[in-house]
């Protein structure tokens, strides 16, 4: 029974923070996404990030992904908003099916080949590249793999790859985070910064959800162990 107590305030210590964090990232991060959008809607070729891939303007694939992926995964952010909610899941199922299914698509039918595309033509040279196309790989399969433990009524199972899934979704948001942080407190050169920043961006978000997701295991085994010491 102790066990299970302090199992329990470190899981509910975890969702204090983390939840209120993402909500708040997630809202910072639909601003970023709005003025992201609002720099790139006239398809001017030297504005904002494109300014630092002139050598990949003129190559179509680059910059068809480039353009997908810059528009569609701001629906894959948008999902945040309501698919974690307890309140949609309970009293909007349809909603939280029809927004988890575009969520899911999304990422699977778009994000991810655009994503792998623009992994390989990363800035940062090769420790960039690979932590791009990991991330993306990730991407994909935690995101596949929750789809495929709700049709098999692992319903457990498919919370905890949704929530992985959303983290790698979310290093969009936090990618910019470490960027403003590391140009404000350190002098390392662009090079370094955005090889470093790349692995920042999504490697921390999966190490709290893996917390969060083993607490919250160990809580529930506990628990079961207790009952059947009870009978």
């Amino acid at each position: 029974m102790e066990a299970t107590k302090k199992l329990g305030v470190r899981k509910k210590l975890l969702k204090l923070v983390w939840l209120p964090v993402a909500y708040l990232g997630l809202s910072i991060g639909l601003i970023l996404i709005i003025q992201l959008i609002l720099t790139y809607i006239n398809l001017q070729p030297n504005v904002g990030f494109l300014s630092h891939k002139q050598n990949y303007i003129n190559i179509p694939v680059w910059k068809t992904s480039f353009y997908v992926h810059v528009f569609s995964s701001s629906l894959c952010l948008l999902a945040g908003l309501t698919q974690f909610s307890s309140t949609i899941l309970k009293y909007l199922p349809k909603t939280h099916k029809w927004i988890g299914r575009i969520y899911v698509y999304n990422i699977l039918m778009i994000n991810f080949p655009t994503g792998m595309i623009l992994a390989f033509y990363a800035n940062g040279l090769w420790p960039t590249k690979l932590a791009f196309v990991i991330l993306d790989l990730l991407w994909f399969w935690f995101t596949l793999k929750s789809i495929l433990d709700i049709k098999s009524g692992n319903i457990q199972g498919h919370k905890n790859n949704i929530m992985r899934s959303f983290a790698l979704t979310f290093s969009a948001i936090t990618l910019r985070i470490w960027n403003e942080v590391l140009s404000a407190t350190t002098n390392i050169d662009p090079l370094s910064m955005y090889q470093i920043n790349s692995w920042l961006g999504f490697l921390p978000n999966l190490i709290i959800v893996e917390l969060y997701i083993r607490l919250s295991l160990a809580s529930q085994r506990i628990k079961k162990q207790e009952l059947k010491d009870d009978c």
